[in-house]
């Protein structure tokens, strides 16, 4: 079978690989589309993600869905020929986040395409993935290999607003409108906010955010007065989520966000700190809140997306053969072209 392995920064090779057998409980799945995360983009384009370093050939790739082809023995949720997504967390269960009800937290936990452990733990960018039968989530035929891949970040998305608590009838800002901060746009609509604006340096993309039904899109460098402006009588509104990763973002989030309101921090911060006001979230008890990956918010994403109960069509931008692995990135890191790039086979 074919795989995308990056060998470090900017290297990227299409190889040859054997395919994989499928064991009691496991599906074996065609590779039908597959999301370019950030993660991905900065695995590719620095050969890291944080802390964590390429150390051997690393297939990338976690956002995936596709064709049920094979199924061991003991499994029934799944047969061949269903179309599948792929939750891509597989936790231990048995350690003690899991067993609080957390095991997107779990102390042991393997997520595809990750070099956090060594032996990295391979990616899905490959023809055949073979998972276990709890991995994966049945969708109806007729829903796009591309949207059924959507699932990953729009748990995200749904984890991030969960976080929040109760948005029905509150305003929320969403600063940074990538893939992670524009589907949080469509859960906090889901979820009942009755205003969303967005904020973004790139104006293409706050072009892309108005596609989703915002309320106002401001661009925090060519107008930063508007944005000073959320600041006066202690904030302007109920919830903040912070999905850009930057940290003078952060600061906007903390001094636009009510008295009493809650600032979610989605985005990783590119380095191992940064300075936020302080006294302002504690004078004013801004909750800061941290938001990682998702649990069982994979199969409420699922739900969404197979039912239309959120659309992502509108951030669906670009798609490439996996022999053009290396032309999708270039796209995928454009902001100014794309917003979700998929790389498919057929």
């Amino acid at each position: 079978m074919l795989m995308a392995m990056l060998y470090g920064a900017k290297d990227l090779r299409l190889e040859r690989g054997d395919e994989p057998p499928v064991g009691d409980g496991q599906v074996k799945v065609r590779f039908g589309a597959g999301g370019i995360c950030g993660s991905d983009l900065s695995y590719y384009g620095k050969g890291r993600v944080g802390d964590f370093a390429v150390m051997q050939p690393l297939c990338l790739g976690h956002e995936v869905s596709g064709e049920v082809v094979e199924v061991g023995a003991g499994v029934t949720r799944v047969k061949k020929g269903d179309r599948v997504a792929i939750n891509p967390n597989q936790p231990c269960r048995i350690c003690r986040t899991c067993v609080a009800g957390k095991g997107h937290l779990c102390l042991k936990m393997n997520f595809y395409g990750s070099a956090a452990v060594f032996p990295h733990i391979q990616g899905v960018f490959r023809e055949v993935i073979v998972a276990s039968e709890a991995q994966c989530f049945p969708v109806p035929q007729s829903c796009d290999f591309r949207t059924a891949a959507m699932a990953e970040p729009l748990a995200v998305a749904l984890h991030a607003v969960r976080r929040a608590g109760s948005l029905v009838g509150k305003s929320v800002l969403v600063t940074g409108v990538g893939p992670i901060g524009s589907l949080c746009v469509l859960a906090a609509r889901r979820a009942g906010a009755a205003r969303i604006v967005v904020t973004d340096v790139a104006d293409g993309a706050l072009k892309r955010a108005g596609a989703l039904g915002i309320d106002d899109a401001v661009n925090a460098v060519s107008a930063p007065e508007r944005v000073e402006a959320w600041y006066a009588n202690k904030g302007s509104f109920d919830v903040t989520f912070e999905c850009s990763g930057n940290a003078a973002a952060m600061t906007t989030a903390i001094q636009a966000t009510a008295s009493g309101g809650c600032v979610v921090q989605v985005g990783m911060i590119a380095g191992p700190t940064a300075d936020i006001p302080v006294n302002r979230f504690v004078s004013r008890e801004v909750d800061l809140l941290g938001a990682f990956r998702f649990d069982s918010e994979y199969g409420a994403a699922v739900r969404e997306l197979a039912t239309g109960g959120i659309d992502v069509s509108p951030l669906l931008t670009h798609t490439f053969k996996m022999t053009a692995a290396n032309d999708a990135f270039a796209v995928a890191a454009d902001r100014s072209q794309s917003m979700k790039v998929h790389l498919v086979f057929g």
